[in-house]
C-alpha cells in the first residue's frame, strides 16, 4: 500500500508522495507504512544532492573557462536548473520533520 502513495519524479530522480486523502484520513497502519517508505526515500536525498552539487561544480569550472557567450548562457541555465533541483530536494527532505512534529504533538 505504501508504495502506491508515491510516484517517480523524473526531475528530482526520487519517488514523491501523492496522497489521495488527507493525512488524517489514512488508518494508523497505513500512515506508518507510508512514513517508513518515505523515510527510505528521504535517506537517499543527501546523496542525490551531493551528486547534483558535483555536476554543478564541473559546470562552474567549464563556465569559468568558457569564452563563448552563448555557451556561457547555456551553462548558467543548466547550473540554475540543477540548483533549483537541489532546493526542491532540500524542501522534500524537511517535510518528514514537519510530519514527525505534527505526529508527536497531535
Amino acid at each position: 500500500m505504501a508504495n502506491d502513495a508515491f510516484k517517480w519524479n523524473e526531475r528530482l530522480e526520487i519517488e514523491l508522495p501523492v496522497l489521495e486523502l488527507e493525512w488524517e484520513a489514512y488508518r494508523l497502519e497505513e500512515r506508518a507504512a507510508i512514513l517508513e517508505y518515505w523515510e527510505a526515500i528521504r535517506g537517499r536525498i543527501p546523496d542525490r544532492i551531493m551528486k547534483l552539487e558535483r555536476v554543478i561544480n564541473k559546470k562552474q569550472a567549464l563556465l569559468f573557462e568558457e569564452d563563448d557567450f552563448e555557451r556561457s548562457c547555456q551553462l548558467n541555465s543548466e547550473i540554475a536548473e540543477l540548483a533549483s533541483r537541489i532546493n526542491d530536494l532540500h524542501i522534500w527532505y524537511r517535510i518528514n520533520q514537519e510530519i514527525e512534529t505534527r505526529r508527536h504533538s497531535g
